[in-house]
């Protein structure tokens, strides 16, 4: 995985509620065993018409460059799939930003490098506002000190986020790299409890 430091990007606005799992991606894309090639699926169904051609009023079809996912309450609910995330951090985004998350979504999002933040309802609103009256607007999140910020505003909001998650999305670290990391700390205590 990619190690994080502080994100300043535009933003993807997504306004709407309960987003699940198969409108991320749907279901007759799951075919794949590994985490490439799902970007190009993601929201397949609101960004293409039945012909395969885009919608051009769907906004990820009109943003490009955006780092960072701005969804409305309750994003990722519905099936477990992991592909959700894999879809999401495919298509280039490193951030998605909501007031709750799915607990299913958020773990695979950040076991996958996908960096679920969640703010308050108040602070979403205000996210989208500031969006909605600036398209280039662009957020920072700052993972090490737990803060996003409307950039060039004195608007800002702390985020919680589980420390062993923080540290390995910090250092690029998955699950089976960081144990690997503790390799020297692990033998160490084998030899240790060894009869």
């Amino acid at each position: 995985m990619e190690k994080y430091s502080t994100i300043i990007s535009k933003t993807a606005p997504l306004p709407l509620e309960n987003v699940d799992t198969d409108q991320v991606i749907p279901a007759r894309f799951l075919k794949g065993t590994t985490r490439d090639g799902f970007g190009e699926n993601l929201f397949r169904d609101w960004r293409f018409n039945a012909d395969g051609s885009l919608k051009k009023d769907f906004i990820l079809n009109n943003v490009t460059n955006a780092k960072i996912l701005l969804a409305g309450k309750n994003f990722g609910c519905g099936s477990s799939r992991e592909h959700a995330a894999w879809a999401i951090h495919d298509y280039g985004f490193r951030v998605v930003i909501s007031s709750f998350f799915a607990d299913i979504f958020k773990n695979n999002a950040l076991n996958n490098g996908l960096l679920p933040v969640q703010v308050s309802e108040d602070f979403l609103q205000e996210l989208f506002t500031a969006v909605a009256e600036n398209a280039e607007q662009k957020l920072k999140v700052d993972l090490e000190n737990q803060r996003i910020e409307i950039d060039g505003k004195n608007s800002s909001e702390s985020f919680a986020i589980n420390s062993y998650k923080k540290h390995c999305l910090l250092n690029g670290l998955d699950d089976i790299d960081y144990l690997i990391s503790r390799k020297d700390l692990i033998i160490e205590f084998e030899g240790r409890i060894a009869v």
